[in-house]
């Protein structure tokens, strides 16, 4: 089970938030922190909040299923369940590409609804302060907008994506 990769993700974390200075984690600042996992869809880094996650696997075989859109690859068995399986890469239209080793299975969760996303490579667990995520730029907030914001970092960007959207059945 160690090299399970939400444990690798989760043991990262801890070890990152050992390393904070006790002087700035006051408890006031806890209620402010989000906790996100990052991926790699193409040539971008995406995250969603920790909480929405069910499990990450390395990829299984699925069953293709006629009649939906090109995105949904079809559906997979996870321990007696049938979940969707969809494709982020087509679903954001980026040309597929062929799965590679670092190819994970990241199955979300909310509310009642479950789904699959294949992925190009998981990158880790993010902590990040409320105030260093902004709202997505206006020509992203439409209703069927995925994102829920951007987070800034020293090095880069983060698009944060809404769980509840991208679970959206509209098939």
């Amino acid at each position: 089970m160690s090299d399970n990769p939400l444990n690798q993700v989760l043991k990262r974390q801890e070890n990152q938030s050992k390393n904070l200075n006790n002087e700035q984690e006051h408890e006031f600042e806890s209620e402010n922190i989000v906790q996100l996992v990052g991926f790699i869809v193409g040539e971008e880094e995406f995250a969603i909040p920790i909480l929405n996650i069910q499990e990450i696997i390395k990829p299984i075989e699925y069953t293709r299923v006629p009649g939906v859109p090109e995105y949904v690859m079809g559906v997979f068995n996870l321990r007696g369940n049938v979940i969707p399986l969809i494709d982020l890469r087509r679903k954001f239209g980026i040309p597929p590409a062929e799965q590679t080793p670092e190819t994970r299975y990241i199955v979300m969760k909310h509310e009642d609804n479950i789904v699959g996303f294949i992925i190009d490579k998981l990158t880790e667990a993010i902590r990040m302060n409320a105030d260093k995520i902004d709202p997505p730029p206006e020509n992203l907030q439409k209703e069927k907008g995925m994102v829920q914001g951007i987070g800034k970092r020293e090095d880069n960007i983060i698009t944060i994506l809404k769980v509840d959207a991208l679970l959206k059945r509209d098939f």
